[in-house]
């Protein structure tokens, strides 16, 4: 199941797990993120869900998925270490102490097992300017 496969790019190095800790995570992020920032206030709670949703479904990095605005690779490799810093920190707040170390260790998972797509990602400009 860990075999390298292309994303829907075409070019990028992505293994399904490391695609489906990656959408686990980022999951978990958009349910807890807002939620947790509720009480605070609703209009952060709404302004976390335009970043961690709508943001990344406009940006992406050619060759890694379609998307109407293209970035470098390290504004790619940026948003997904937000997403991920929104997964391991908001469910502390709203969900027992137990789920919040379980998130711990599927982002600590997800952050491994994507590790190859974050360094073609960050080696994306370099490519780029050579061709």
């Amino acid at each position: 199941m860990s075999e390298v496969r292309r994303s829907v790019g075409g070019e990028s190095p992505d293994s399904r797990t490391a695609g489906v800790l990656r959408f686990l995570t980022e999951l978990i992020g958009w349910v807890a993120t807002p939620w947790a920032l509720a009480s605070v206030s609703i209009v952060l709670s709404a302004l976390s869900v335009i970043v961690l949703i709508g943001l990344p479904a406009v940006i992406g990095t050619p060759g890694d998925r379609p998307s109407p605005v293209a970035v470098p690779g390290v504004v790619t490799v940026a948003m997904m270490v937000v997403e991920f810093a929104a997964a391991a920190i908001s469910p502390w707040f709203v969900w027992w102490p137990a789920i919040g170390v379980a998130v711990l260790v599927l982002v600590v998972a997800a952050v491994l097992a994507g590790l190859p797509r974050w360094r073609w990602l960050l080696e994306y400009d370099r490519r780029r300017r050579s061709a």
